[in-house]
């Protein structure tokens, strides 16, 4: 009884902190950590002890799942040699250089003063995308420290072994090792690495050919829930990185989800995996600031005493923090240097130094100094130092993260360039579903047009998001429209169940028919609302090169600056402009009148160009490409 009580002030204090954060403004994590401290130095609140295999087998597989399945393996792909220079090079660089300052600070010796750099080298992909989600950071950036922190626990923990067996420990895992060599290190990092990575490909083999065979969503999902130890346990059974296994297994379902999986149990999936990683999230910073008053009192009765520990933990700190950047920036020159490839994906200068201030530690590090078996000389201090500098690079980096990517212009995806760009991969997909409706024998015409028309409300929703237009565009007037509907139906189906009329089971198939429908409406809402005030640009090229638009000037007079031709003289309102750049002819979208896309019919003329204020793109008709 005891025990659950305490998981339920955890969660329900988690959920609380959580939401004071949202309101105040304030980064979640930090706040979670302040109250856990704050709390652990109460007597009356119970002790909170993790174990480390509570943290790597209970918490670590899971949260790094629920990242891995949502992280795209193509954008990791194309940024791998990032990646790898900050998942190996740079953890070993940190341990190296934090191994220098502790022993000229601590009374350790090198190798054990290795495995303090190692546990606190490693950015945590909790803490990363949990900042990153606060404070809105560029994709590139989000994606290198996903992957980083997704990839460097191999690094750090081999590390971590390793340096305990040099110091004559026992190592987690495995026991200390008489012959420590340059080569011996190799093997077991590969080990480490290509094992996990192997071992978490035959789990997703495993599972993909499951989930062939399930068709339904409650089922799929529980195999889902079972993944990350599927991959886990028989990597670190055979000595192998289970966190590599765990991380390419759930980078592999991810990737293929939409071919192994029906809509159903994506959608399942996704919001299970959502409320997990939430509250684990939430709960597990609460429960490592609710770690530090024991760990105090421990320290104050070591050898080291308090104050000399914190003061160690700062200077370990300073270090984590100038090596960042140190190694960050000459490997940034060395790829641009070495590959024309490199240099043309090359970061920003500005998105470099955001990346180099963004090295949160958090649940990896807290996992690694628990693994510091109980005879390990100063073990206290060695925790503590490595809780100061989880605590402290997520309170420097935290909260200054904001102020400097706003100082060097370094914003989070403008929703009004993610807008222009979903219009033109839905637009070339409902045209690739178009053209297959016209090759399908024996089509009923009320269908097809039917069907015709969904396509071009499709289309036109997400279209309708931009520009500056005050008229009410149809997707606007539908959901204004609509949402009152399901209301008054949803009324009437509860005063059904009320009197007992119709079978729960039915009554349950339609109120869940509504709410889809009413979850759409409202996600369709928030997300026009989203799209902000702001020059829109065109993204890079989606569906491939436009000799139509090269041969085009970029922006053109039009005919009569007042608005559609069409519409002018018919006496009718329109949603959006476009202007085309051949001859200047001014026409309305698709949402309004359609007369764009009717002066192309007419004229053969391919190209338009957005004629409302602060738009900069063009759509070629012949090719649907947008530029």
């Amino acid at each position: 009884m005891d025990l659950a009580l305490t998981l339920l002030a955890v969660a329900v204090a988690s959920l609380l902190v959580h939401g004071i954060a949202s309101r105040l403004g304030a980064l979640a994590p930090l706040l979670l950590l302040a109250v856990g401290a704050a709390a652990s130095f109460v007597p009356a609140v119970p002790d909170v002890n993790l174990s480390p295999d509570v943290v790597l087998i209970g918490l670590l597989p899971p949260l790094l799942y629920a990242t891995a399945i949502s992280t795209s393996l193509v954008d990791l792909k194309a940024q791998r040699v990032a990646i790898a220079g900050l998942s190996v090079g740079l953890v070993l660089f940190t341990a190296l250089g934090v191994a220098v300052v502790a022993t000229a600070l601590l009374p350790i010796d090198f190798a054990l003063a290795f495995a303090l750099g190692a546990i606190v080298a490693p950015p945590d992909a909790v803490a990363a995308t949990a900042v990153a989600r606060s404070i809105g950071l560029p994709r590139r950036v989000v994606t290198l420290l996903e992957g980083e922190s997704l990839l460097n626990d191999a690094t750090a923990l081999v590390s971590l072994r390793t340096a305990l067996a040099a110091a004559g420990l026992a190592a987690a895992h495995s026991g200390p090792s008489e012959n420590i060599s340059v080569g011996s290190v190799a093997i077991d990092f590969l080990r480490a690495a290509v094992g996990g990575a192997v071992i978490g490909f035959a789990a997703y083999k495993l599972i993909a050919l499951a989930r062939r065979r399930i068709d339904e969503p409650v089922v799929d999902t529980t195999v889902s829930f079972a993944a990350p130890f599927i991959a886990y346990l028989p990597a670190e059974l055979l000595h192998a990185s289970g966190i590599i296994a765990v991380v390419t297994t759930g980078l592999l379902l991810g990737h293929r989800s939409p071919v192994l999986q029906d809509a159903r149990s994506r959608l399942s999936e996704r919001s299970n995996w959502t409320s997990i990683q939430f509250i684990l999230e939430n709960a597990i910073f609460l429960v490592i600031g609710l770690q530090l008053g024991d760990l105090v009192d421990d320290v104050q009765g070591s050898g080291i005493g308090l104050g000399r520990t914190l003061l160690v933990g700062l200077a370990v700190l300073v270090a984590v923090l100038v090596l960042r950047p140190l190694w960050i920036f000459p490997f940034r020159a060395l790829r641009s240097l070495v590959s024309a490839r490199e240099r043309k994906i090359l970061a920003p200068r500005s998105e470099g130094v955001i990346l180099s201030w963004a090295g949160m530690r958090g649940v990896v590090t807290l996992a690694a100094a628990l693994l510091l078996p109980p005879e390990t000389p100063h073990r206290p201090s060695l925790v503590l130092i490595a809780m100061v500098v989880m605590i402290g690079s997520l309170l420097l980096q935290g909260t200054t993260l904001p102020t400097l990517s706003r100082a060097l212009g370094v914003r989070g995806p403008d929703p009004r360039e993610d807008a222009l760009q979903e219009a033109t991969v839905i637009q070339a997909a409902v045209g690739a579903g178009l053209r297959r409706l016209e090759e399908l024998p024996d089509p009923d015409e009320d269908a097809v047009e039917r069907l015709q028309q969904q396509a071009r409300m499709r289309v036109n929703r997400v279209w309708e998001r931009l520009g500056r237009g005050d008229t009410e565009s149809p997707s606007d007037a539908y959901r204004r429209l609509r949402l009152p509907m399901l209301e008054a139906e949803r009324r009437e189906l509860l005063r059904i169940r009320g009197a007992g009329l119709v079978d729960h089971e039915v009554l349950e198939e339609v109120m869940t028919a509504l709410d889809v429908e009413e979850s759409t409406l409202v996600s369709i809402g928030d997300r026009a609302d989203a799209v902000r005030e702001a020059p829109l640009r065109a993204p890079e090229r989606i569906t491939g090169e436009c000799e139509h638009q090269a041969r085009l000037p970029e922006s053109i007079a039009p005919r009569d600056a007042e608005g559609c031709e069409e519409c002018l003289r018919a006496g009718t309102a329109w949603l959006h402009l476009r202007v085309c750049l051949t001859c200047g002819h001014v026409g309305c979208c698709d949402s309004s009148q359609g007369h764009a896309s009717a002066h192309f019919e007419q004229s053969g003329h391919p190209v338009m160009r957005s004629l409302e204020p602060g738009e900069a793109w063009r759509w070629c008709f012949v090719d649907d490409t947008l530029v």
